[in-house]
């Protein structure tokens, strides 16, 4: 767009605008070999296997409760984990979960700097998945250069359709996965593929496709450098001590191309020979050799490519290489010394970041495995407190709910303590009122029953307790609870 010549005296000249937003430059990382991207391959198949086939598996409660193995149950305000049930009023086990993720997200970047960012992030993981099948169909980097500046012909045509094509199919695969979380898994696939599963199931997998598709095949580095907040997070948890990616260019410095001409000529130069190896596998498009740096995820590619040249060129590999920044500053004072790793990853800060998160999991888990599958809610009725009764007594009304957690029917006893010469009875049910009443529990469910207490006429308002005790066969001890309430008289 022009705007106008700031200089009418000058000749009409066409000003630029200035812009508001850099336009993204498109990065081709070249394909790289090496241990660390064999593990990020390994990793990668991991991370996408556990989350495509953790709906599919099968976990056996019982005739009265779901037998996929993860389960979010919103419909019934439920999860399911295995052998563990979460209700609704257990949340603090999710945010205990939470906080253990947050602590570990400390622990992992205090120790080995970024490597949420450049193994384990979803951001990450599929982006490698896309450009995976970007390498496959278009080639690599400097094919991917040549298809990207040449113009539009019919085989540029059909590879983009190709690429894109895939890409979609596995966004919709990723958005597909993710609502078999939240309802039987066989049954919903069904229930998608015939066009009868709900509004919402269609909706959100339409969401996440295009997500899946916009933050790994087109934004790609952009989502890490501008939409996440971790990169600015990560320098309050980095330290001296903490492993990050670093070019040591006490080594590597002067850099020259013709290494082995100016060590020939007693030219004093670097074991970086410029080869520009490090920048072209970085997936951010940086050059780790300017320094640390907001875009870098610690994926180590660079490591890869420098060492593979340094073995190519009969140098000693490190000169790209996991270190600390004690590390670098006692190898360029002239210490080689090597520290092992055991010493650089346990220091007493992540020893700190361990003890708190093993203690609030080991904590978590003592209260799941211990945990009572009963619980007792008592309500008095508002009006009326009591009803005087012909015979001198005096009744109250109160609804009780049985919280059964277990995926099994259950029969408890409830009766009452503190209240002598009380007796119980179902409000609408037959049968003369006892000291105890029966209640059948259905399973995984709560029973709300309207429970009439009748006694003497002694006084005015009286504190005892209703305890509710599990029938089993052949009289084993069960669970019990106990809560307390108000009898209230005609002298409150």
């Amino acid at each position: 767009m022009n705007i106008e010549n700031p200089n009418p005296l000058a000749p009409d000249v066409e000003v630029e605008e200035p812009r508001l937003y850099k336009a993204r430059e498109p990065i081709f990382p070249k394909a790289g070999k090496g241990v660390f991207r064999t593990f990020k391959w390994r990793f990668l198949i991991f991370a996408l296997a556990v989350y495509y086939v953790t709906p599919w598996l099968r976990w056996d409660r019982g005739p009265f409760a779901p037998d996929q193995a993860v389960l979010i149950d919103l419909a019934n305000r439920r999860f399911y984990f295995f052998f563990i049930e979460i209700w609704p009023q257990e949340f603090y086990y999710i945010a205990g979960l939470l906080i253990m993720a947050g602590l570990g997200l400390f622990l992992v970047t205090s120790a080995v700097g970024r490597a949420w960012c450049g193994y384990a992030c979803p951001q990450t993981v599929w982006t490698d998945l896309f450009m995976w099948v970007e390498r496959r169909i278009d080639g690599d980097r400097n094919a991917q250069i040549r298809l990207h500046e040449q113009g539009w012909t019919a085989d540029k045509l059909r590879k983009r359709v190709a690429k894109h094509g895939v890409w979609l199919l596995i966004a919709l695969a990723t958005g597909g996965a993710w609502v078999f979380y939240f309802a039987d898994a066989p049954t919903l696939l069904v229930d998608l593929v015939t066009g009868q599963a709900a509004t919402v199931a269609y909706a959100t997998i339409a969401v996440l496709t295009f997500t899946t598709y916009s933050l790994a095949g087109l934004m790609r580095e952009q989502v890490c450098i501008y939409m996440c907040p971790w990169p600015r997070i990560q320098g309050a948890m980095l330290d001296e001590n903490s492993l990050t990616v670093t070019y040591n260019d006490w080594r590597g410095e002067p850099r020259s191309r013709h290494r082995k001409k100016a060590l020939a000529a007693a030219v004093p130069v670097g074991d970086c020979v410029d080869c520009n190896a490090c920048v072209a596998v970085c997936p951010m498009g940086i050059d780790i050799r300017n320094g640390p740096q907001l875009e870098c995820i610690t994926c180590a590619l660079c490591i890869d490519a420098c060492d593979a040249v340094m073995e190519k060129t009969g140098q000693d590999k490190g000169l790209i290489a996991y270190t600390t920044f004690r590390d670098y500053d006692r190898h360029k004072a002239g210490d080689h010394a090597i520290v092992p790793m055991i010493r650089r990853v346990l220091r007493p800060r992540t020893l700190i970041y361990l003890a708190v998160w093993a203690s609030i999991g080991l904590a978590m888990l003592a209260m799941v495995t211990g945990r009572d599958r009963l619980d007792l809610n008592v309500l008095h009725d508002r009006n009326p407190l009591y009803t005087p009764l012909t015979t001198g007594e005096v009744r109250n009304g109160y609804t009780v709910k049985t919280l059964n957690m277990v995926a099994e029917p259950r029969r408890f006893l409830l009766r009452t303590e503190g209240l002598p010469g009380a007796t119980l009875s179902a409000a609408g049910a037959a049968g003369d009122p006892a000291p105890t009443l029966e209640i059948d529990a259905p399973p995984d469910a709560v029973r709300e029953v309207r429970v009439l207490v009748t006694a003497p006429a002694d006084g005015p308002r009286r504190e005892f307790d209703f305890v509710l005790e599990e029938i089993t066969v052949g009289g084993a001890p069960g669970e019990a609870d106990r809560v307390g309430a108000v009898f209230h008289g005609p002298e409150d």
